[in-house]
């Protein structure tokens, strides 16, 4: 099955200034283009006619793929061009759509079943996040948050699950990926944390898988934007039922 052609450019305004150099340009425009999907994953580009579209030479657009190759966004093949890989970006929008579809039910239930040794466990962890806040030990504060995601969901009754969801967090961690002292401040991420557990201390289940799925997808959001180059983002599957 053949990959669906790449789209046009639109030529570079003024290619020859504007303070930035051309080959930061043509990356620009290529990385916009995977972040937004118009290229997909498995498309390739042809240095000629990427320069030909863009009204550039082929040495500035040949260092822009070098550039994004080095980024992991494609791969130089022998013969056949330039081809889109998947990206970091890819994975983070199903690491979250999984997480958004398993802890936001995960939580009403477990607001119906926490006891009290596990309502002490998260405010115990809450503090801990709240005294690194202050410091702002993000490791720590980090450290504290996965403990008290966990609680949350082993109190829910599925063991399986709260597995599954510590596997992605790691793989998040494993992507490189935070918010943390890049998008949003560490005391933002603490008030989304309180307001899930004033929510489960109220024993109002709606209230607090709401205030889950509002940490979930400010979380997404944010790194989605981080890895496409600071565009708005939403995961597709955010407003299915199953997810609310």
């Amino acid at each position: 099955m053949s990959t669906p052609d790449p789209p046009a450019f639109a030529p570079l305004e003024d290619p020859a200034g504007g303070g930035v150099t051309l080959t930061a340009r043509v990356a620009e425009q290529v990385r916009d283009a995977i972040a937004d999907g118009r290229l997909q994953p498995g498309m390739r580009l042809s240095v000629p006619q990427l320069a030909e579209q863009l009204g550039a030479s082929r040495t500035p657009v040949r260092e822009a793929l070098l550039l994004l190759e080095s980024q992991g966004l494609v791969r130089f093949e022998r013969n056949r061009g330039v081809r889109i890989l998947e990206t970091p970006l890819h994975d983070l929008e199903e690491i979250f759509t999984l997480r958004l579809l398993l802890e936001v039910p995960a939580t009403r239930r477990a607001t119906t079943l926490v006891g009290a040794d596990e309502l002490a466990a998260l405010r115990e962890h809450l503090a801990t996040m709240r005294a690194h806040a202050g410091e702002d030990d993000e490791t720590a504060f980090m450290a504290a948050d996965r403990r008290f995601h966990d609680v949350l969901l082993r109190a829910a009754g599925n063991r399986r699950l709260a597995d599954q969801v510590v596997n992605l967090r790691d793989l998040v961690r494993f992507l490189g990926a935070s918010t943390a002292g890049r998008s949003r401040t560490l005391t933002t991420i603490l008030g989304e944390h309180e307001a899930i557990l004033a929510a489960v201390e109220a024993r109002d289940a709606d209230a607090a898988a709401a205030a889950m799925r509002a940490h979930l997808l400010a979380t997404a959001g944010l790194l989605l934007a981080q890895e496409g180059g600071g565009g708005p983002h939403e995961l597709a599957w955010s407003a299915l039922p199953e997810a609310s």
